[in-house]
């Protein structure tokens, strides 16, 4: 079973425990003979709590078939689900002119039930996962990729692969096979094809013990959510970014990125001038920090972004994490990302969209170009003011050996973009700023 597969398994799984847990509430509260009544009356009301307690358990990371149930992070991460989604419930029912029921009692006790329900269900879920065999995995050659892939099936715990044996020659072919003829590997990675002569007719030869055969990189794709760029040919570009099945999709996403950034224009336009006034009173210099970058197809761009650092004694280089240069405003506006709403700006003119990579300055991307394979690929689609690599969770700088790893992040984006991943990523990025993690 995929990780799509069990994701959407926890979440009717969340979703089931979620109704149970209105309708135990009720029948605790009104008991049998009025429990029909209730529940209609209830049922309509709490559709956007179920929405708000969902989105809650997404972003704070309760999807993650990488944390179990038994450990403190699962722990924290419930609490603040909670918390959040049962403020959000009592703002919606108590400042809602519409709302027919103001349930104090009804919310409070639905809050504890859906509590120990979704324990309950969570437990259940990690249980049968532990009993139920992970899929065994074979891989055929001995290099720097079998260390990578060891790694991360070290990390990435959830994906449900256990890790039985590397082939590390043809002699070990013979094992290979008593393995997957017992049923003890189904699944085999191509690190290394030895001699595709050789190679190719063994495997072909177990394919009827219905086993699953990746090459290193949809492997790797398939378990982190990122692009193994050190281990990409041109072939792979070709064969996968294909630009021209795309126009629905860029339309859909244009008239988004439109509506969207006005909405947002229009709601924070009154912060403006008070975000202009703290940030001369705090140091001199300009209210907009303006920076040309590159956008779409290599195409240079003014971005513009509120001020959040010191003029005097700047030497303009690269951010640092922990930079002193940082002022006491603008660290407030980088963790609470308010610096990028003049962003909506660039976004209204179409030289950026909410999602994508980050636009690079022209600079730094010709010294990336030259030491990173393949980086200019990142600017077939428009730059955007977040995307997969911020809501990562790790920080990046402009090293090669960082580079590298958020160009993983931003080939993933360009492979796979769609409504979905945007959306993913959106409610992501709310995550991130909630948690202060903005630099």
């Amino acid at each position: 079973m995929g990780s799509r597969q069990k994701k959407t398994i926890l979440l009717i799984g969340d979703v089931i425990a979620l109704v149970g847990a209105l309708a135990l509430s009720l029948y605790m509260r009104y008991g049998i003979a009025n429990f029909s009544e209730q529940f209609e009356i209830h049922l309509s009301r709490f559709v956007f709590i179920f929405v708000v307690f969902i989105i809650s358990l997404y972003i704070n990371q309760l999807y993650n078939l990488n944390i179990w149930v038994k450990s403190g992070r699962f722990f924290r991460y419930t609490l603040n689900t909670i918390i959040s989604a049962g403020l959000v419930s009592i703002l919606y029912f108590y400042l809602s002119i519409s709302s027919e029921i103001a349930p104090k009692t009804n919310l409070a006790i639905f809050i504890a039930v859906f509590l120990i329900l979704f324990y309950i269900w969570r437990y259940s879920f990690d249980a049968f996962s532990n009993l139920k065999a992970k899929n065994g995995l074979a891989i055929i050659g001995d290099n720097e990729k079998t260390i990578t892939l060891q790694k991360e099936l070290d990390k990435n715990i959830g994906a449900g692969y256990q890790l039985e044996m590397i082939v590390r020659s043809k002699d070990d072919f013979s094992e290979l096979a008593k393995q997957i003829t017992n049923g003890k590997v189904r699944t085999v990675v191509l690190c290394d094809d030895f001699n595709q002569e050789t190679t190719g007719p063994f495997l072909l030869s177990l394919l009827p013990h219905q086993i699953s055969i990746f090459n290193y990189p949809d492997f790797y794709e398939l378990i982190t959510h990122k692009i193994p760029v050190e281990a990409l040919g041109t072939e792979w570009f070709l064969e996968n970014l294909k630009e021209g099945n795309r126009n629905y999709f860029q339309f859909t996403k244009r008239v988004i990125d439109l509506s969207v950034s006005g909405l947002i224009l229009l709601l924070s336009i009154f912060l403006w001038p008070f975000i202009a006034l703290f940030i001369k009173l705090e140091s001199e210099g300009p209210i907009f920090f303006k920076q040309t970058r590159l956008g779409r197809q290599g195409k240079k761009f003014v971005i513009y972004k509120f001020r959040t650092m010191t003029i005097k004694n700047n030497d303009n280089s690269l951010t640092k994490e922990k930079d002193d240069r940082v002022t006491t405003v603008g660290r407030f506006l980088r963790k609470t990302r308010l610096d990028e709403l003049p962003q909506t700006i660039n976004i209204i003119k179409g030289e950026m969209s909410f999602i994508g990579p980050r636009p690079e300055r022209p600079e730094l991307a010709n010294e990336l170009e030259e030491s990173v394979p393949f980086y200019n690929v990142r600017l077939i689609v428009k730059p955007g003011l977040s995307g997969l690599d911020q809501v990562s969770g790790e920080y990046h700088s402009p090293s090669r050996a960082d580079t590298l790893k958020k160009l993983q992040h931003d080939l993933f984006y360009i492979k796979n973009r769609s409504m979905y991943l945007d959306s993913v990523i959106t409610l992501k990025t709310i995550a991130t700023v909630f948690k202060g993690y903005g630099r």
